[in-house]
């Protein structure tokens, strides 16, 4: 099976790719769930090409790794059915939210998934400089 690229796979190097599986292990439509640091990847293949997202649905924190897959690419939460894109993470009810994408490749026969180090910050969060002190709670305003 030929190595998978995508347009951003320059930003990876090979150390920042963490083997997963070996090629057959997971069947054509289906998904499996993998540790990969200290996160939870889910891994599709469909049409012959590997996908990955984050396995915890954001709703209630189901394995979308062991949701249903539809022909267009969707992964069923196995929970509350909520539906997920396995190619940008966008949940396909709302797509203005969506959950992580990872790059996935091929090589040697091994399936690799590259997931960064730290996971994203939520920028709904703002984080006090080192010259602000923490807002309190406590006082109006």
């Amino acid at each position: 099976m030929p190595e998978e690229a995508a347009d951003d796979a320059a930003d990876y190097t090979p150390a920042d790719y963490t083997t997963v599986a070996r090629v057959g292990e997971i069947n054509e439509g289906e998904g499996a769930t993998y540790q990969v640091g200290q996160r939870l990847v889910a891994v599709f293949l469909q049409n012959g090409q590997y996908h990955a997202i984050d396995d915890l649905c954001p709703h209630m924190g189901a394995s979308l790794g062991a949701g249903a897959l539809d022909e267009d690419g969707g992964v069923m939460c196995p929970w509350h059915a909520w539906r997920f894109s396995i190619k940008d993470g966008a949940w396909l009810d709302n797509p203005t939210l969506k959950i992580d994408t990872f790059e996935v490749r091929v090589f040697d026969e091994q399936i690799q998934v590259a997931v960064p180090a730290q996971p994203p910050t939520d920028p709904a969060v703002e984080t006090p400089s080192k010259d602000e002190p923490p807002a309190d709670e406590s006082s109006p305003g």
